[in-house]
């Protein structure tokens, strides 16, 4: 059913998520104001509305999963939108290096990839100094401190 179609009392039973959700699906993309305006509207709110919770209104689409703002500053669903990203998932057991799978020249050059050897510090010293003053307690010995 088009959100047109349906009276008032079905719509006040919708949250203000659902009817822009009901709204991108019908119309495409819209901007905040375009949005908000249009349910103010269908629901025959007073002008006074629209200016006191527009901010939260905004709010609610920015937390919501199912919308996503374009870089033209309209929103649209998530769904019908999709990432040239992949994020492959490896396992600290494995020794493979993880390939990125987004169509890119992954080359580097070869100064990037060579570790300066000179700037290794041979200096470092690995004891536990900073762990010298460490003083491990029982849960007894914490409630008697406190």
């Amino acid at each position: 059913m088009s959100i047109n179609n349906m009276s008032k009392d079905e719509l006040e039973l919708l949250s203000y998520k659902d009817i822009t959700n009901i709204l991108l699906e019908e119309n495409g993309a819209m901007s905040t104001k375009d949005l908000f305006k249009t349910i103010t509207n269908l629901l025959e709110l007073p002008s006074k509305v629209f200016e006191t919770k527009i901010g939260d209104y905004y709010t609610t689409l920015t937390t919501d999963k199912r919308f996503i703002l374009l870089e033209d500053g309209s929103w649209d669903l998530r769904v019908k939108h999709t990432s040239d990203k992949v994020v492959v998932a490896v396992d600290d057991d494995d020794s493979e290096d993880v390939e990125e799978l987004d169509n890119q020249d992954d080359s580097l050059d070869e100064d990037e990839n060579n570790f300066d050897e000179e700037n290794n510090d041979d200096d470092f010293d690995d004891s536990d100094d900073d762990l010298k003053d460490l003083v491990i307690m029982d849960e007894d010995e914490l409630e008697l401190e406190q």
